[in-house]
């Protein structure tokens, strides 16, 4: 649940955020009539991302159990942890000016043909965060109970939609970077159980016969299937019988993911403005 949770609060935060953006904006230079072009793009994008999703799902759970499902679990964590890593270092470099890269593209849709621009760059907005947030509901349901999941979106997406009207009414006003340096921190450790989960499937396939023999036996004490385990699991990459491995690429990954976001982003510092020489 709580992977899920994160996950659809990120990827809700940043959708709708880009929306209301627009529509903040649209709604600034008296141009609201266009706001149910933006409600166009984002229907469609939601339309398409669940489609896609509910097919994807229902494909592999007909190999429930076997080899094949196996081998698409591990695609699904690595392609999911690759795209947590790209998008977490992404935000962090465009937080500050993407309302002023999405005022920019929308000033360029006004010019052209507004009802398919704007439609269009709200279709994309959404359609890759709709994406995104499938690639990763997948590798999230295929480690815990899809009811758990199920509650940790419909909470996510509600904090999600309860931000986007905050910042709908804020409008530019409202700095997100600190918002999603705390998301970002946390879909890395989310990125490391991920990996850890791949390395697994990836022993278990008889792909990677190395350090495979398990340190531990926790089990008896906290096992994955419990409901505290299965939010360890899914989120933190617990395991009750891990392996040297395992444990080796999670802490390897989240060493270095997490020095470069956090040392890189604290040696940032806004750029001083130089002063002006004083007109004669």
């Amino acid at each position: 649940m709580l992977a899920t949770l994160v996950i659809f609060l990120r990827e809700g935060v940043e959708a709708s955020m880009i929306i209301a953006i627009l529509l903040a904006y649209l709604n600034r230079i008296g141009r609201r009539e266009h706001f149910r072009d933006v409600f166009v793009g984002v229907g469609a994008a939601l339309l398409v991302a669940t489609a896609g999703g509910a097919v994807a799902y229902e494909t592999i759970r007909s190999y429930d159990g076997s080899r094949v499902q196996t081998i698409f679990e591990t695609i699904t964590y690595l392609v999911a942890a690759t795209v947590l890593t790209y998008m977490t270092f992404w935000m962090r470099n465009h937080a500050r000016s993407l309302s002023k890269e999405l005022r920019a593209r929308t000033d360029a849709a006004l010019n052209g043909r507004a009802r398919w621009g704007l439609g269009l760059l709200a279709f994309q907005a959404v359609g890759r965060e709709g994406l995104e947030t499938v690639v990763f509901t997948l590798a999230i349901i295929f480690s815990t109970s899809a009811t758990s999941a199920l509650i940790g979106a419909v909470i996510g997406l509600a904090g999600a939609l309860g931000i986007a009207f905050t910042i709908y009414r804020l409008g530019h006003r409202l700095n997100l970077a600190r918002f999603f340096t705390v998301i970002g921190v946390l879909l890395i450790i989310f990125a490391a159980g991920l990996l850890a989960d791949s390395v697994e499937n990836l022993q278990q396939l008889g792909w990677l016969p190395v350090l495979h023999t398990p340190m531990w036996h926790s089990a008896s004490l906290l096992s994955e299937n419990s409901a505290f385990g299965d939010v360890l699991h899914s989120f933190f990459g617990y395991s009750d019988a891990p392996t040297p491995l395992q444990l080796l690429v999670y802490v390897a990954y989240l060493a270095i993911t997490a020095f470069a976001y956090l040392g890189l982003r604290g040696r940032e510092r806004p750029r001083a403005e130089r002063p002006h020489p004083a007109a004669r």
